[in-house]
């Protein structure tokens, strides 16, 4: 074991505590495994962790899940929760992609029936109906008066213009969509960037995926997610695209003058923020719920376009629908433990347990809720966690804990997270030899540009079974099922 820093310490199998100095609020806790938390010290993503601690109003831990690594302010992996009466809110502990999420499709095709030639075919389809790149424009260009409902409505605009059906909304986290959201607290040039991306995928770590169900952990809980061993699967990642990203940048200039308006110390200048009850803090709040939605509509909008090319390829009847949906830059106002908290997951998946009454369809109170999340399917087990790997290994479809609940605010990982700068990555591989390289493993990549594809090689990334794994022995999350890739589409 290599040494660590002196304030440091393992306090149990896969949680290490930051213990409280300089200034921090309360101490930091990282939940990690022998291994991973050598790269934690490698990348001194723990400092962050540490600087996010001495944050006004922040509640029990500063956290951070397996797959940490640094990222702006805020950790990428990072989780802490804030008092909404005396707490901030920070754009850096959300992220510039907010509601960067993960979507698995469920199909009715079994994997023995997709030969290469058929992946070779879907994920042409895919490459050239679902654009995917840097700054790549949409199929679906909106007004600006249609661009405010689907800020205002999120999935369910996409719905109604007949992407998906309104089955889809009960397997979204919060349906696909924040209430409060309100688009005259968004830029012109916000606005003008989220025009023309509906239904684009974008680059970076992004990407659509077809999978096969190679095993599944927990029979009766995949039961209740509708999958089964060998059953085909389709994954999107992406989020708000230039819209969150402007709404982010936009509001970074408003926190770093409300630091000095309200006299608020901040280690870093990353961690500029405001208190949450401020005007400040909920004008940045409303735009963050734009961008939420906006995510959730083109997340939608690419679903759609997705089981029309599999009933074009397939069968007009072909039976699908959603594993489910879930976010992993995003704030929230949750109680935990009987006080309204912010909660910031920044590269961290929401895992809430069966007891938590959001899955029941009913309020914080028990008395119901017109928000029924799941219809109360997942009461029992807790609700689903997508879990993307990398292109050329697995991901994960894992279950919400009521220990999560008690360890983590109901939260968990979000993938495997990077251990390579994309600079770095770029110069060590090569984008046409990766392709080979995963060719030979069975798996098709079709890559708008090979640079790109070559930043997000396997090998910049921790090994996400080792990130899974932590979870689920620390309780955050349990294992459900595991998929393979057969083929990917990248920007």
């Amino acid at each position: 074991m290599m040494d660590m820093p002196g304030n440091i310490i393992k306090i149990a199998d896969y949680k290490y505590l930051i213990q409280k100095s300089s200034g921090m609020n309360v101490p930091g806790l990282i939940f990690a495994d022998d291994t991973l938390i050598r790269k934690v010290i490698e990348d001194k993503a723990y400092e962050q962790v540490a600087n996010v601690a001495t944050l006004r109003g922040i509640q029990d831990y500063s956290m951070a899940m397996p797959d940490i690594h640094y990222g702006y302010g805020f950790p990428i992996g990072g989780v802490a929760a804030f008092d909404i009466k005396e707490g901030i809110i920070s754009p850096g502990g959300i992220g510039y992609d907010i509601n960067c999420g993960v979507r698995m499709i469920k199909t009715g095709i079994d994997a023995s029936d997709l030969g290469r030639e058929k992946i070779k075919e879907l994920c042409r389809k895919f490459y050239n109906n679902i654009p995917a790149g840097v700054g790549r424009s949409g199929s679906l260009p909106v007004s600006a008066g249609e661009l405010k409902e689907v800020l205002r409505k999120g999935a369910r605009w996409a719905i109604e213009r007949g992407y998906g059906d309104s089955g889809h909304l009960q397997d979204i986290e919060d349906e696909g969509f924040m209430e409060g959201a309100d688009p005259e607290d968004l830029s012109d040039r916000a606005l003008q960037r989220g025009k023309t991306q509906l239904g684009t995928l974008g680059a970076g770590n992004h990407f659509l995926e077809i999978q096969k169900i190679s095993d599944i952990y927990d029979k009766e809980t995949a039961e209740v997610f509708g999958i089964k061993k060998g059953m085909v699967t389709v994954m999107v990642h992406t989020g708000s695209r230039g819209l969150g990203y402007q709404v982010c940048d936009d509001y970074l200039k408003i926190m770093q003058k409300a630091i000095k308006k309200y006299n608020i110390e901040i280690k870093d200048r990353q961690l500029a923020c405001a208190p949450f009850k401020s005007p400040e803090g909920q004008r940045y709040f409303r735009a963050m719920k734009c961008a939420a939605n906006y995510a959730w509509a083109n997340r939608q909008v690419i679903t759609g376009k997705i089981i029309e090319i599999l009933r074009e390829v397939f069968s007009s009847d072909i039976k699908t629908g959603l594993v489910y949906d879930v976010c992993h830059n995003v704030g929230k106002v949750e109680e935990h433990n009987g006080k309204k908290l912010i909660v910031h997951r920044k590269g961290a998946t929401r895992s809430f347990g069966p007891s938590r009454p959001e899955l029941s369809g009913k309020d914080s109170s028990g008395k119901g809720s017109p928000r029924k999340d799941s219809s109360g399917k997942y009461s029992k087990t807790g609700q689903p966690v997508i879990v993307p790997g990398t292109m050329g290994t697995s991901s994960y479809v894992m279950k919400g804990t009521d220990n999560a609940l008690e360890e983590s605010f109901g939260s968990t990982c979000h993938g495997a997270g990077r251990v390579m700068s994309r600079r770095k990555a770029k110069s060590l591989v090569d984008g046409r030899e990766l392709v080979k390289r995963l060719d030979s493993k069975g798996i098709i990549l079709m890559a708008r540009s090979l640079k790109t594809a070559a930043e997000e090689a396997p090998e910049a990334y921790k090994d996400v079974s080792g990130v899974v794994e932590v979870c689920h022995n620390a309780g955050l999350s349990s294992k459900v099922a595991r998929a393979r890739p057969l083929g990917v589409v990248k920007g």
